[in-house]
């Protein structure tokens, strides 16, 4: 697993770097702003699962699933900080498959 780095935008611009998605998935810090950038460059589709921590007013710990198609990119989040911190501060992130999967956090001010 790895720490991804929260980018910050601006008024000067940002040039998003992103880093290939981890087998065993990754985490950032969250500051309830920022966003997952998912590239998917492979011909199959992947399912992005970001770990909710807090289960709903009903019991149920509902997840953030995306699908990521092939060839195509996401754009997930904000990630309120009640439900997806963990103990941490962090998010958790799991991948389907990180075959030319990329990733980027992109936090706005």
């Amino acid at each position: 697993m790895a720490l991804l780095n929260v980018q910050r935008t601006g008024l000067t611009g940002l040039a998003t770097t992103f880093t290939a998605a981890s087998a065993g998935g990754d985490s950032f810090v969250n500051s309830g702003r920022a966003y997952l950038h998912v590239k998917n460059g492979d011909t199959t589709d992947k399912t992005i699962t970001v770990n909710s921590q807090t289960p709903c007013n009903y019991g149920f710990d509902h997840d953030a699933v995306v699908t990521v198609p092939a060839a195509g990119e996401r754009i997930i989040g904000p990630f309120p900080k009640n439900r997806f911190d963990d103990a941490n501060g962090q998010v958790q992130i799991t991948y389907s498959a990180v075959t030319s999967v990329t990733v980027a956090v992109v936090e706005v001010p």
